[in-house]
C-alpha cells in the first residue's frame, strides 16, 4: 500500500489521553494554594502542550521567581491526584495498534516530562507501539522544532514524509517550524477555530474521524 507519510508523530495530552480537564483543574488548584489569581478554563487550556515551566509562567504571569518552584510542586501534586483516573480517548488504543500494524513509524512529542510520559504509557499499554518519544524536559518546549527534528534524524525520515498530529496551536506551530505537515484534532485543548488559523491538512472532531482520515490520506 502506498503511503504519503512514513513517520506519524502524536501529541499525548488532549490528542490520545483525555487529560485536558485534569490539567486545567490542577493549574487552578495550584493557584488557589498560593493565593494567586485563578486563570479561567479557557486561559488554562491555551497553555496545554507547552512544557510545565512555560505553561505555568503563562498561567500565572505575576508570580515571583522565588515562589515558582512552589507552584510547580503544587501543580504536580494536584495532577497526580487525578492521574490514576485518566484514560485514553475511546478508540485511541485501537487506532494506534492499527497504524502500527499498517507499517507506520509511530512517535510521541509531548509537553509532559519523561517520567510523566513513561508513567502514562505504562498505565495504558501503548509503549509497545511507539518507536520513540521526546519530552519537554529533554528538549526545547513546543513550538520549538527540536522534538520533531530529532525524531526525523533518528529514523532518517525527511520532513515531507513526516506528519505531526495534535490538539493545540503549539503542536501545529512546531510542525510549521520543522517544515512538516500538521494534522489537527479539536476534541482536546484548543478549538477548531484557532487550530484552523494555522492551516492544518485537516481538523478532525473525533478519534473515529482521525482514523478515517489517516486511512485515506496517510
Amino acid at each position: 500500500m502506498f503511503k504519503n507519510f512514513d513517520l506519524l508523530v502524536f501529541d499525548w495530552d488532549g490528542t490520545l489521553l483525555d487529560s485536558t480537564g485534569a490539567i486545567v483543574a490542577a493549574v487552578q488548584a495550584a493557584c488557589r494554594d498560593l493565593d494567586q489569581p485563578e486563570p479561567s478554563d479557557e486561559h488554562a487550556r491555551q497553555v496545554i502542550g507547552l512544557g510545565l515551566a512555560d505553561a505555568l509562567r503563562h498561567s500565572v504571569p505575576g508570580l515571583s521567581a522565588d515562589r515558582f518552584p512552589q507552584m510547580v510542586e503544587r501543580y504536580r501534586q494536584h495532577y497526580l491526584l487525578r492521574d490514576h483516573a485518566l484514560h485514553l480517548f475511546d478508540g485511541a488504543s485501537e487506532l494506534i495498534a492499527q497504524l502500527h500494524a499498517s507499517g507506520f513509524l509511530l512517535a510521541v512529542a509531548t509537553g509532559k516530562s519523561r517520567q510523566g510520559l513513561d508513567r502514562a504509557m505504562s498505565y495504558c499499554g501503548l509503549s509497545v507501539y511507539f518507536s520513540a518519544s521526546r519530552c519537554a524536559d529533554e528538549c526545547f518546549s513546543k513550538p520549538h522544532p527540536q522534538m520533531l527534528n530529532e525524531l526525523m534524524v533518528e529514523f532518517a525520515v525527511p520532513p515531507e514524509r513526516t506528519l505531526m498530529i495534535g490538539d493545540t496551536t503549539h503542536d501545529l506551530q512546531m510542525a510549521i517550524n520543522a517544515g512538516v505537515s500538521g494534522l489537527a484534532v479539536d476534541y482536546g485543548a484548543h478549538s477548531g477555530k484557532v487550530l484552523d488559523a494555522l492551516n492544518p491538512l485537516a481538523c478532525l472532531h473525533t478519534i473515529v474521524e482521525l482514523g478515517e482520515w489517516l486511512e485515506t490520506n496517510a
